[in-house]
Formats: C-alpha cells, structure tokens, sequence
C-alpha cells in the first residue's frame, strides 16, 4: 500500500489562481493569465483553432517579434499525464512573457476549469510539429516569427517522464524535467511513460532538473537520474516545497524564475541568465533557497 500511496502521490495535482480577463482576439478564444506576465513581452493563453489539442502561450503583439527576437518552442506536459495545461497556468504564462512560445498539452481551460483526461507523450512532439508548420506558412500570425532551431521539452511530475520519453528527438536542444524522475524498472503504473533508467543514455542535450526537496515524491527518482547521467551536461535544483512546487505563485514562484533563466540561456544565448547555472559555484548556489548540483557544465 505504501509504494502504491507513493505512486498516486506522484500524480497529485495542485491548485492555480483561476485565470481572467477574458476577450476574443481574431476569432480565437484567448485570456490574458494574471498580468500577462513580468517580461518583456505581456503573454496572453490562446486556444488555436489550427491546433485544438493544445494550449498556446505567446506574447500577445506579434508584430514586436522579428529576426533579431525570434520565438523559441517550449513543448510542455502536465502533471498526472493530464490532458489540459490548468495547474500550470501562472507558471507558463510568465515564461512566454520572455519571448517564447510556449505550447502545452491539453485544450484551453474555461475560466476556473479544472481540465480532464489523459494525455500521450507524443503530443509533446506534436506541439513541436506545429510550431514549425506555422513558422513557414505566410498565412500564420507566426510567420517567420519562430526560432525552429532552439527546442525545449518540458513537463512537471508524468509530465516529466513525457519529456524523457520525447527528449531522444535530434530536433530538441535542451530538456527540463520538474518533479520527476524515472521510477526503475517497474516503468511506473498504468498510463505512464514505461521508462526504464537505461532510457537517460538516449538524452542528448543540456538537462535540468527542477525538484522540491526531499518531501517531493519525486526526489529520490529526480536525483537518481541526476546521478546516472554522465554523458551531457546536468544541473540539478532544489528547493524544499514538495511536488507541488510554485507554479500556483504569483507568475509561477521561484521555480519560474530559474526555469526562465534556463529557457534564456539555452534557447537564446543569453549569458548574464547563464550566470544563474555557470561558475564554481554557480550563481544559483549562493540563493538561501535552493541546493544545486551540476556535471560536465562550466
């Protein structure tokens, strides 16, 4: 009863700000999440009608991105492998307001849903074919607008096995695992990514971990796989919150803000965000908060 109890645990979901300000924007159903955001380009939530399956977080005026800003793919799975991005909202919506394109699994949430079903790995990818598709179609408001070379899979809890399980793709360039972790080789229960640890020599690209300490269920598996992968560079970071993390804080809390530097330094080349994770020690050791460890990383 105690492994399954853990199992189930794994799973556990966790409450978000409901969303508002609701409006309708070229026939699409659209919210702005909390302020849009704290970067430089305010984000708004967009359910695509060329894409229904999904959630598309985005900077709301297109026309401030060209060729010298243009959008990195971030493909994300959500906790208990649900089909709909509902606990994660704050989170993902202050991460596009840096400049990325954000696409989560999972149809658009109505304002204060808790969104239902299960969801498959394969719509990580899925979210990935998309973007790309939209970057040449001169039809689409993303038109030569997207970064198709800069690729991130990410997910929280089941959601993180979706992106290992996806992350052997040659077109990603960088994964981020939140509270998760490979289980062994029971490959965990019914529905999730039957993932064995032998599946971390297919990563092939910089990897972080963003776990919640040693009361999040996930720990012990998260910082496993840390442990075992030797082959890319690997920076792991904890803060003592649980499973839960912060993605229901304000603009997703402090897992936000070093995700976001991750996004900045990996997908755009920005170097004052790499500080956060570079150096001996790294810029993020020195945060009262947060207990990292790294490898093969300068």
């Amino acid at each position: 009863m105690k492994k399954i109890y853990a199992l189930l645990a794994f799973l556990s979901v966790v409450s978000l700000n409901p969303i508002h300000s609701v409006f309708a924007q070229n026939n699409q159903t659209s919210r702005i999440v909390e302020d849009g955001g704290t970067g430089p380009f305010s984000a708004i939530m967009i359910s695509e009608k060329t894409l229904p399956t999904h959630t598309v977080f985005r900077p709301q005026d297109l026309s401030k991105i060209g060729d010298t800003n243009k959008l990195p793919i971030i493909a994300w799975g959500n906790g208990a492998c649900a089909n709909s991005p509902w606990e994660h909202i704050n989170f993902l919506s202050e991460v596009s307001s840096y400049g990325f394109l954000v696409i989560a699994i999972g149809p658009m949430p109505q304002e204060g849903e808790r969104g239902s079903g299960r969801s498959e790995s394969k719509q990580l990818i899925d979210a990935v074919d998309w973007a790309i598709a939209q970057n040449s179609d001169n039809s689409s408001p993303y038109f030569n607008k997207i970064d198709i070379t800069k690729i991130a899979v990410s997910g929280m809890s089941c959601g993180g096995l979706q992106t290992l399980e996806m992350a052997p793709d040659p077109r990603v360039t960088t994964a981020v695992i939140y509270n998760s972790g490979i289980l062994g080789a029971s490959g965990g229960m019914p529905g999730m990514p039957p993932l064995i640890k032998d599946d971390l020599k297919k990563l092939h690209t910089p990897t972080l971990y963003v776990l919640g300490g040693e009361t999040d269920i996930a720990y012990n598996n998260g910082m496993d796989d840390f442990k075992r992968i030797d082959h890319v560079p690997v920076f792991v970071a904890n803060m003592d919150v649980g499973h839960g993390g912060t993605y229901s804080k304000p603009h997703g809390g402090e897992f936000s803000k070093v995700a976001t530097a991750w996004y900045q330094w990996q997908l755009k080349g920005d170097e004052e965000a790499a500080k956060m994770f570079k150096g001996q020690p790294s810029g993020l050791s020195n945060s009262p908060i947060w207990k990292v460890d790294k490898k093969n990383m300068p």
